[in-house]
C-alpha cells in the first residue's frame, strides 16, 4: 500500500489503520512498479501514479506523461478517445480518477495485443 508517498506493508499480525486526513492512497493491487510498466499504456499508468503520490515533482511527471501520450496516439490513434478522458482528469488534478481510466485502457491494450 502507498499512503501519501509512504510504502506500507502488512506485518504478521492484524492491524487497524485509520487515515484521518486527505492523502493519496493506493492499495497494493493498484500499485505498479517501474519494471511492471512494460507496455505503452502501463507506462502511462505509471506516470499518472507518480503524479498521484508525488505531487512535489508534478512538472517532471507531466512532461513524461505528455510524451508517452503522444507516442501512444502516434502508434495507435484508436486510443485517442480514452486519452482525452484521462487528460481531463489530469488537467483537473484528479489523478486517482485518471488512474482508474488508465487501468481500463491497459485492459483494452491487452485485448488489442491478443487480437494482433
Amino acid at each position: 500500500m502507498v499512503i501519501s508517498g509512504a510504502v506500507v506493508t502488512n506485518g504478521p499480525r492484524k492491524t487497524d489503520l485509520y487515515i484521518e486526513n486527505k492523502v493519496p492512497i493506493l492499495r497494493e493491487q493498484d500499485v505498479m512498479t517501474e519494471d511492471g510498466a512494460d507496455s505503452p499504456c502501463r507506462r502511462i499508468y505509471f506516470a499518472i501514479q507518480l503524479m498521484y503520490i508525488d505531487a512535489d515533482n508534478l512538472p517532471t511527471y507531466h512532461q513524461r506523461y505528455w510524451q508517452l501520450v503522444q507516442e501512444l496516439i502516434d502508434a495507435a490513434p484508436s486510443f485517442l478517445p480514452h486519452i482525452e478522458k484521462i487528460n481531463k482528469h489530469i488537467l483537473n488534478r484528479q489523478h486517482y480518477q485518471a488512474l482508474k481510466l488508465a487501468r481500463k485502457m491497459i485492459s483494452l491494450e491487452q485485448e488489442v495485443i491478443r487480437g494482433v
